[in-house]
């Protein structure tokens, strides 16, 4: 399937632009940042209270965030398996004790939901200890991650300008959506890292696919500037990169649609994810080998 025929658009000269783009996107999530203090980290990180419920009848995940709403326990994370009337209910740490906590939500749905009895099976508070744990292991995985990347692509290029250059591209990606997250206020869990990382494997795969045709294109074109080559490896792989990227959209989205609230933030962060690990692909990965190479030619 061709979407552009054979396209021979001139990535590089808009490089700069890109850049700037780029730059701008980056300057806008770290201002959101700033503005509230950091990431909204979810329960997994910041410690809270958690109940597992099994109710006599089918219970929606909207009546029981109404319910606690009206009994004024705002924020928590609500997780439904109607197979066997299961709930999940999470909240973030307050002011009042886990055991007060678990004894308000439990006080709010007796009053609210008279006619649905349920069966406590799980009681749990999350403390700080943990949640600081769990920061320090995503953090580990994030920065192992980023080092295989960095070795792997190393060794396969034979070259660390490349390693290095779609390390760079994967962190503009991550962080230009961390700050989406933070610009649309969504809370920051394990599932979202989870995310985060899928995106990782998802926007280096589509990078490689690039400089694997720029390293063909270089042999192939031994005459040819390195200026060409690299546009001309673009240019080529531009429609796989489309397809593969609307295909992949289609089936996110679906999820975000459909899945309901328990996916929500996983498909919304890949959804933000593809569309910019798409774009990094194209107008960030490979000008910046471009730019690297030509300057260590220079010097």
């Amino acid at each position: 399937m061709q979407f552009f025929g054979e396209s021979n658009i001139d990535f590089l000269k808009k490089r700069w632009i890109f850049f700037g783009i780029s730059i701008f996107f980056v300057l806008i999530g770290l201002f959101s940042l700033i503005v509230r203090g950091g990431p909204d980290l979810g329960i997994d990180f910041k410690g809270g209270t958690m109940l597992e419920l099994t109710f006599i009848n089918p219970v929606s995940v909207a009546e029981i965030r109404e319910t606690l709403i009206g009994s004024d326990l705002h924020g928590s994370e609500i997780q439904n398996f109607t197979k066997d009337n299961r709930v999940i209910i999470r909240v973030k740490k307050s002011n009042n004790t886990g055991i007060e906590m678990s004894r308000n939500i439990q006080k709010a749905l007796s009053a609210g939901l008279k006619d649905n009895s349920f069966v406590i099976e799980r009681d749990e508070m999350v403390g700080p200890s943990v949640g600081k744990y769990l920061i320090k292991r995503a953090k580990g995985a994030v920065f192992w991650s980023f080092i295989g990347i960095i070795i792997y692509v190393a060794l396969r290029f034979k070259s660390g300008v490349y390693g290095m250059a779609g390390v760079i591209a994967l962190i503009h990606d991550v962080f230009i959506v961390f700050g989406v997250l933070s610009f649309f206020n969504k809370e920051i869990t394990l599932t979202v890292i989870a995310a985060l990382l899928a995106l990782a494997g998802y926007s280096i795969n589509d990078t490689i696919v690039v400089y694997d045709r720029i390293r063909e294109t270089t042999r192939l074109r031994r005459k040819d500037t390195f200026y060409d080559i690299v546009n001309k490896g673009i240019n080529s792989t531009l429609n796989r990169t489309i397809i593969t990227s609307l295909t992949t959209f289609l089936v996110v989205g679906s999820l975000f649609v459909f899945g309901g609230g328990v996916i929500h933030d996983f498909s919304f962060t890949l959804l933000f994810g593809i569309i910019i690990g798409t774009y990094s692909s194209i107008a960030i990965a490979a000008p910046l080998v471009y730019e690297w190479e030509t300057r260590k030619g220079k010097k």
